[in-house]
């Protein structure tokens, strides 16, 4: 007796059942993902009744648009915004000069120890940020061998986002990367080391200094707790922080409007660069 035959063979029928299960997938993580953005923004739009309602609702019965711009008044946004934006591209600036060198000075110029003092910094990866937050705070109360008070400044938050080990370490990767053939054709020409790092390096990194400059303003932009604790002052926080203390007598609704628009750079950020950031993760990854 042959085969009874029909229209879809197994193969197909696999294929089938493959992209059905990868497509429900897909869609579950863009639902668990989205889903928190959603609820955010269109709390925003409801009243206040309405946006401290248990069980809460999924979308606004009456939208009541002017939360965003109440939000953007009495919660001083865009003096907040302006701070958030100078901290952030301050740290940036100061990442970049020297996480580059030390990253530079450990794949390039082995100096001695150099294994060893990458070791030690990547093991301060594993100490819970929280730990940290006393030492660092009583250091910018008083900065060593200069006794001065940071609090209220922007070196407060410049300064201790400046050594971040994992940015050096995945510069410390792309650099490893270089030919060394590279640089010892520019030594030859009389090119010293400083002159090789602008001249040569610095023009073939410029995707993972992308990388790194994202992460460096985006780890300001989101931080919370230390610019509630260095910038006293509610002028002179950053966006997370000082809606949380100009939050007082504001209707529910507005702070989470407020919370929305403090959300918006950095989605922004990541629908903008994240081809930048795949592209930067892995251009180290292959030598030549």
């Amino acid at each position: 007796m042959s085969e009874a035959r029909t229209l879809v063979n197994t193969a197909q029928l696999n294929r089938t059942r493959y992209r059905v299960v990868l497509l429900l997938v897909v869609l579950l993580f863009t639902v668990v993902f989205i889903g928190p953005i959603y609820l955010l923004v269109t709390d925003g739009l409801k009243g206040t009744t309405e946006a401290i309602r248990t069980p809460p609702t999924f979308y606004p019965h009456q939208v009541v648009a002017g939360n965003y711009r109440d939000a953007w008044d009495r919660l001083n946004i865009a003096q907040l915004l302006l701070n958030t934006v100078w901290y952030a591209f301050g740290a940036l600036a100061f990442q970049i000069v020297l996480d580059v060198a030390a990253a530079y000075s450990l794949s390039k110029l082995r100096p001695v120890l150099g294994n060893a003092i990458l070791g030690l910094m990547l093991a301060t990866l594993m100490i819970p940020a929280m730990v940290l937050v006393v030492p660092q705070y009583l250091t910018v109360l008083d900065l060593p061998l200069l006794h001065q008070n940071l609090l209220n400044s922007p070196w407060a938050i410049w300064l201790p986002s400046v050594a971040n080990a994992f940015n050096i370490y995945l510069l410390k990767r792309f650099f490893d990367s270089v030919p060394k053939e590279l640089l010892d054709s520019a030594a030859i020409d009389g090119a010293g080391p400083l002159r090789t790092l602008i001249a040569i390096v610095l023009p073939m990194s410029r995707p993972i200094i992308g990388v790194v400059s994202i992460f460096a303003l985006v780890n300001v932009w989101k931080d919370f707790l230390w610019p509630l604790l260095v910038e006293p002052d509610p002028t002179k926080q950053t966006l997370n922080a000082g809606i949380y203390s100009l939050s007082l007598g504001v209707p529910e609704n507005v702070l989470i409007a407020a919370a929305a628009i403090s959300a918006v750079p950095t989605v922004l950020f990541f629908l903008v660069f994240q081809r930048s950031v795949m592209s930067g993760l892995t251009a180290g990854s292959l030598k030549g």
